[in-house]
């Protein structure tokens, strides 16, 4: 349902995750994965890569609420507010912005609102993604915890 909300599990960023992500991607940049160049960097420390904590921001947003995502449509929008640190741990902030039915409520396109918030309650990212979900009417989730088609 419209303006429905939701807060997923959190989970800590470590340096382990940064290293393969820069092996992953080929972004070997400094401020990611060297900690002296870092040091005198705008953050005084390395920090993630802005794409990893949407990465994440995705796999945590699919437990709250857990929906059967059929494809992952679109970002429609998305910011980086504040870097994401070695140690830091960060949670998803889920609203639904809209929906729209699609085969006779079988399937529907949800629009999603969801900010990245770490353990100082900071907004590190947040913006709006779609994704095309399975209905209600197939059993989504008897518990109730999927948005309705």
């Amino acid at each position: 349902m419209v303006g429905e909300a939701w807060e997923s599990v959190s989970r800590t960023v470590t340096q382990a995750e940064i290293s393969l992500f820069a092996g992953l991607s080929g972004d070997f940049n400094a401020l990611h994965v060297d900690h002296e160049a870092a040091r005198s960097g705008p953050f005084g420390q390395p920090v993630a890569h802005g794409l990893l904590g949407l990465a994440i921001a995705s796999g945590l947003g699919t437990t709250a609420p857990r929906v059967e995502t059929l494809a992952f449509l679109e970002i429609v929008s998305w910011s980086f507010r504040s870097p994401i640190t070695i140690g830091d741990t960060i949670r998803v902030l889920t609203r639904v912005e809209a929906l729209e039915p699609r085969a006779r409520g079988r399937r529907g396109v949800v629009t999603w609102n969801r900010q990245v918030v770490n353990q100082r309650g900071e907004v590190v990212q947040e913006g709006q993604t779609r994704t095309l979900v399975r209905g209600r009417s197939t059993s989504v989730d008897e518990a109730g915890d999927s948005p309705s088609m």
